[in-house]
């Protein structure tokens, strides 16, 4: 039976909301991951695993002093240590990747996590929250990266609506066929 990860990076602290600045507790990847995941589970009657991808040393909780830290990373091609990686990602099919846009991209965290591992074989579909600045030009690296894999076409959500955003995903994931 196919199995599927949802495999994210999600960052709280004061995040930025429509012009605005606003701490949160849980970020906004996190939230769509949660809903995605119950829905999932629910409609397909299928069990998701999740892998949340957390850097050694995170980024400042400060929102502009993040955002300069991450523009650091990517310019530097950083890969930044992670807490931990799944032992294995043999066991599934497909993997949904959600991260928020960093500077037209994934978080380097991200490409951590992706180069270590094998993804030829697998589909991943891409899910990135941001406040207006879509998926950038994430599908195309996630191609680069993990070549062999098939990458489907990305979602964009916003993240000021990441709770409201359940109506998207479903489509999204019913047009992807898992549910």
């Amino acid at each position: 039976m196919a199995k599927t990860l949802i495999a994210f990076f999600s960052r709280a602290d004061e995040n930025y909301f429509a012009g605005a600045m606003r701490y949160v507790k849980v970020g906004n990847t996190e939230i769509v991951v949660n809903g995605m995941k119950e829905m999932i589970e629910e409609e397909a009657r299928t069990e998701v695993d999740t892998f949340k991808i957390e850097m050694k040393d995170p980024y400042s909780p400060v929102y502009m002093t993040c955002i300069d830290e991450a523009k650091k990373d990517l310019r530097a091609n950083a890969r930044p240590a992670l807490v931990s990686l799944p032992d294995s990602i043999d066991e599934y099919d497909t993997v949904i990747l959600a991260y928020p846009n960093y500077w037209g991209t994934m978080p380097m965290a991200v490409f951590t996590f992706l180069e270590s591992f094998d993804f030829s074989g697998k589909t991943i579909l891409p899910l990135c929250t941001n406040e207006g600045s879509g998926m950038g030009g994430s599908e195309r690296d996630i191609k680069k990266t993990c070549p062999g894999a098939t990458v489907k076409s990305g979602l964009s959500v916003t993240g000021s609506e990441a709770a409201n955003s359940a109506g998207l995903v479903k489509k999204w994931l019913a047009s992807n066929g898992l549910i």
